[in-house]
């Protein structure tokens, strides 16, 4: 018996998605990074950027390439999704009918931008179903959303429990503009985006919000660009102190650091792999491990981690692989 199919009787596990979400807006960039992800594997999703990334006026034409790198033969792994328009921008219904036209079938997900509420959310769910439904599409394609306006951060959960939801993502820089100055710039970075209470606030309501639906929590960028030390403090701190799972980079030079700070430590890597073998033998009864009485609520947890292990690259062993994650 599959922990995933045991372990969560009657609750949303979470979804296993890479720890790393790279934005990218313009067909090089896309290209450049899609030669990385082939390098390093399935370790980090890329999203084509239908929004910033697109000029005024060559929406449409910027849709079209985004498409067509999703479904790119250099889009090995599966893992490439895009962000269309927010929904008061006129092109936003364009952008899902171009990307479901010529890349449902294998557009790993979809974002949406600066909802102003949880309504905004299902207007745009609704038409991005209708689209698939129209096409033939028949499996559910997952929708990320960006939790960056007041309005959106008041319906965090409500957005979180929606069945398409499969991350809440953090929107920093837009969320400090929204204030209209009363949190001050050096908020969008660190020190003070780990500091500032509005943020704080902020982040950790969105955090918990996705992990009681089982929805992965998103964390924002970081604007360091080239020191690897900031770069991985960051993705440790929004990890450890703040309960993120995933992690936007907007530079190649930023994944690889950010993947370290996001993996478990390799102990209790060990410990999972015995506990969880020693569990699926006793048909997930309670065990005794190390001295240590384990059930199922140690099980949820060491599963977990097992999966974050496997999405960050951690090395398994071939016999884990097969047991747990086998296709």
């Amino acid at each position: 018996m599959h922990p995933e199919h045991v372990l969560f009787q009657g609750e949303r596990a979470l979804p296993e998605l890479p720890a790393v979400d790279h934005y990218a807006g313009s067909e090089k960039l896309i290209r450049k990074v899609l030669g990385l992800q082939q390098e390093l594997g399935p370790v980090f999703d890329i999203t084509c950027d239908c929004e910033d990334g697109a000029r005024a006026g060559q929406e449409t034409e910027h849709a079209h390439m985004a498409a067509a790198m999703v479904m790119s033969e250099d889009n090995r792994f599966g893992r490439v999704g895009a962000r269309v328009h927010d929904i008061t921008h006129p092109h936003w219904q364009m952008d899902i009918d171009i990307l479901v036209r010529e890349a449902a079938t294998r557009l790993a997900f979809i974002t949406l931008p600066k909802p102003r509420s949880v309504d905004d959310v299902h207007t745009q769910i609704r038409y991005l179903e209708a689209r698939l439904a129209e096409a033939g599409i028949a499996r559910p394609l997952p929708v990320h959303v960006l939790i960056e306006t007041h309005g959106a951060l008041r319906d965090a959960w409500q957005i979180a429990a929606i069945d398409a939801v499969e991350s809440l993502d953090f929107g920093l820089m837009d969320f400090v503009s929204a204030h209209h100055g009363a949190i001050p710039g050096d908020a969008m970075r660190s020190p003070g985006q780990f500091e500032h209470p509005l943020i704080v606030r902020a982040k950790c309501d969105i955090a918990a919000a996705a992990l009681a639906h089982g929805v992965i929590p998103s964390h924002n960028v970081t604007t360091e660009l080239k020191d690897i030390d900031y770069i991985r403090r960051d993705a440790a701190c929004a990890r450890e102190r703040f309960g993120y799972l995933r992690m936007w980079s907007i530079h190649p030079n930023q994944i690889e650091p950010i993947l370290a700070a996001m993996r478990p430590d390799f102990s209790e890597v060990e410990h999972a792999v015995e506990i969880l073998g020693a569990a699926q033998d006793a048909s997930w009864g309670p065990i005794q491990h190390a001295g240590k009485l384990h059930d199922r609520a140690s099980y949820r947890y060491y599963w977990t981690l097992l999966k974050r292990a496997h999405t960050t690259g951690v090395p398994l062993p071939k016999t884990v692989a097969a047991r747990f994650f086998a296709d």
